[in-house]
């Protein structure tokens, strides 16, 4: 063996004991970080990860929506666009995707995803960064995708941690393959919080620039899309100078990516300024009379279907009837004639007494002013549509057109109009009544042999309340609330409902007038103008169809009629109030002067205006001495209101007149003996087919001598009450 070979031979023995001294000398944890190894753990990691995304994707569920995420607030307009109000727990008006322009959709995509309608619904990498940082404790991070936000938003929670970003891009994957982009951005739009207690872009456009979505402008819908990153930070109204440079920043980067996405012209971009939002407003509430409008557009919704629960959920965008014109002169009126004339702290009926009043449009019955106390969030109980007030002799005008309607006859056989002489006598019992009832005229007056004319100039209680029995209790009480009244409990076949003895509203008392202004065509009030879903889905409410109530025969007359209370009778407050236009109305004060009112009408308007004695616990209590005056009435205080509210309304110069057409008397037949007639033909009833605007002079007809005696009437029953049962008054003042 040469020396060469004995060399190599030492090397190789040499070189083995090396990689055997180097393989011993690998112990512990070094042994298992081989390049081989890591390969190994590498592949083995992804496979392991795969295979728990599969897991992930095959367990997790696209869940039902969060519903936090789809409460919405309720929007009350008048038919201006003026918004009253918005109601819930959630400031979000959610829209169609087709109601935010283009310009305002491509400001978001910009801002916040402009691959929005090329990717597959999430940002690996945004995810992953979004895990890490998350399990490292480091916060909020970026660079999720618009889907992935959504799903945040409307499916999971805001909580952050690696279970629910890992739940996210899960659902945001089965997102994109379930939904279109469009339903996604609709939702995302939706959903999203753009500061100012404002969710959803539409609820934002009003917090910023009050005016709709579909209003807003490109620069407008960028700087929306730049709150997105960090609305309480860029709030321009709160932010401080950094804030404002970065939220500034912030919108010209949305327009520059918008240039580069070919969304918007170079020249365009560069003419834009930046739109400095409007200062905040606080989010119109209930306070004053708004509390009250909306009451009764709720109440009016439950009476046409729908569920309480479901106008809760939120949605609805309801316009209201209401003028805001007439709104605001008859809120003057009240403050005007009533509160300022008031002081509580020295007269207990200036405590007690609560104002009502209702304003409609005769020819359609849509609500235009209501006035339902002095302030919802201080008198939960709206005055307007209460009906635990006695609406006393505004009732009378009722009777009369019962009378007419059904051609009814007094006790000796002769038809009832204004021309029929009734006993006015104080006390006088009625006839024809199985109940015994001799009521009490005001301040126990008799009148005598006196017209219908006249007994409703002066409201003379006896005369009604044996009209009321001649007509029949039945037929008073069917024609009454087919006029618009309410059924409520107090309204029984009793004589004394003759005086207004049942519960009513000024909404109820409105509803009838406007019957008789109308020409006895009847129309549900409605304050409901229109109603949106956000959803789309129409409602399916319809306002009730106009009836046929009573003939035009009978409205016309009683028109005729009160025409006459108000030129010559106990509403000639309104001709000293200044009001010379055509007019018709009738006082009514209840038992004690607990209730006040007047029900009045001009052709284009119907209003009642009611005062309520309220005490502690909603205890009925007399307005005696309010306004430090005396006996409280129909033609005080409510029939001032009445006239300032009108005047106002109607404008310097109204000249519509009324348009009556009335019925000619039948021949008179031959009277025949009776016990105590109640009637006397007179001077026929003048026809005339138009009433002047200007006040009408009236002369009650001279009481005639009666051909029979009524003097001597019948004894009543001992075994019956000459009083009704509570609540029915035994007096009533007009």
């Amino acid at each position: 063996m040469s020396r060469a070979a004995a060399r190599r031979g030492t090397q190789r023995r040499a070189a083995r004991r090396t990689r055997k001294a180097g393989r011993v000398g690998r112990k512990g944890l070094r042994r298992w970080f081989t390049w081989r190894k890591l390969l190994g753990y590498a592949i083995a990691l992804c496979a392991a990860t795969v295979g728990a995304f599969v897991v992930l994707y095959l367990y997790v569920d696209v869940p039902e929506g969060n519903a936090a995420a789809t409460l919405q607030s309720n929007v009350y307009m008048t038919k201006d666009g003026k918004v009253l109000a918005r109601t819930g727990k959630v400031n979000r008006e959610s829209v169609p995707l087709e109601a935010i322009p283009e310009a305002v959709r491509r400001d978001v995509l910009a801002a916040e995803n402009k691959d929005f309608y090329s990717d597959s619904g999430v940002s690996l990498s945004g995810t992953v960064r979004g895990l890490v940082n998350t399990a490292l404790g480091r916060g909020t991070q970026g660079g999720s995708t618009i889907t992935q936000q959504y799903v945040k938003n409307f499916y999971l929670s805001q909580e952050q941690t690696v279970t629910r970003k890992a739940k996210e891009l899960v659902i945001s994957l089965k997102v994109d393959r379930e939904k279109s982009k469009d339903e996604i951005l609709a939702g995302y739009l939706n959903t999203s919080y753009f500061g100012r207690r404002s969710y959803g872009v539409q609820a934002a456009a009003r917090a910023y620039y009050k005016k709709d979505v579909k209003d807003l402008t490109v620069a407008e819908g960028a700087y929306l899309a730049a709150l997105l990153q960090a609305p309480g930070q860029y709030d321009w109204a709160t932010a401080t100078d950094t804030g404002k440079a970065r939220v500034q920043e912030r919108w010209n980067y949305v327009l520059d990516n918008m240039v580069k996405q070919g969304w918007l012209d170079k020249g365009a971009r560069d003419a834009l300024t930046f739109p400095v939002p409007k200062p905040p407003e606080p989010a119109p509430g209930l306070k004053g009379q708004t509390g009250y409008l909306i009451d009764a557009a709720d109440k009016e919704l439950h009476r046409r279907g729908v569920d309480e629960q479901e106008l809760d959920a939120g949605g609805w965008t309801i316009t209201l009837t209401v003028d805001p014109a007439k709104q605001k002169a008859l809120e003057a009126a009240v403050q005007s004639q009533l509160t300022s004339k008031l002081n509580p702290g020295a007269r207990a009926a200036d405590r007690a007494v609560q104002a009502g009043a209702v304003s409609l449009d005769p020819k359609t019955g849509k609500l235009l002013a209501l006035y339902g106390g002095t302030d919802y969030l201080k008198h939960y109980v709206n005055n307007a549509s209460r009906q635990d007030f006695q609406p006393a002799s505004t009732f009378k005008p009722l009777i009369l057109a019962a009378a007419v309607e059904h051609h009814a006859t007094a006790q000796d056989g002769r038809r009832i109009d204004a021309d029929t002489v009734y006993d006015g006598t104080n006390k006088r019992p009625v006839r024809g009544s199985s109940i015994p009832f001799a009521p009490e005229n005001e301040d126990h007056k008799s009148y005598g042999q006196i017209s219908v004319q006249s007994a409703m100039d002066s409201s003379v209680n006896s005369v009604f309340a044996q009209m009321a029995v001649d007509v029949g209790l039945d037929r008073v009480r069917s024609t009454a609330t087919g006029m618009g009244m309410s059924a409520t409990p107090g309204f029984t076949n009793h004589p004394a409902i003759s005086l207004g003895s049942m519960g009513a509203s000024p909404l109820d008392m409105a509803a009838a007038y406007a019957t008789l202004d109308n020409h006895g065509q009847q129309n549900t009030p409605t304050i409901v103008e229109s109603v949106k879903r956000a959803s789309g889905k129409d409602p399916g409410l319809g306002l009730a169809k106009p009836g046929h109530s009573i003939g035009r025969d009978a409205a016309d007359t009683v028109t005729y009629v009160l025409s006459g209370v108000v030129d010559n009778g106990s509403g000639k407050a309104v001709r000293d109030g200044g009001f010379s236009a055509a007019a018709a109305g009738k006082t009514g004060t209840s038992d004690d002067d607990k209730s006040a009112w007047y029900a009045g009408y001009t052709p284009q308007l119907v209003t009642v205006v009611g005062l309520f004695g309220e005490g502690e616990g909603g205890r009925q209590v007399t307005l005696n001495g309010l306004g430090g005056g005396g006996r409280a009435g129909g033609g005080g205080y409510p029939a001032k209101i009445w006239t300032a509210y009108t005047k106002e309304a109607l404008g310097a110069n109204p000249t519509e007149s009324f348009d009556l057409k009335l019925p000619s008397p039948p021949p008179a037949p031959t009277p025949t003996p009776s016990p105590a007639p109640s009637y006397r033909p007179t001077t026929p009833t003048p026809t005339p087919s138009v009433i002047p605007s200007a006040p009408r002079t009236t002369a009650p007809p001279s009481s005639p001598t009666p051909s029979h005696s009524t003097s001597s009437p019948p004894t009543p029953d001992p075994h019956h009450s000459s009083k009704p049962p509570k609540p029915t008054p035994s007096d009533q003042k007009d």
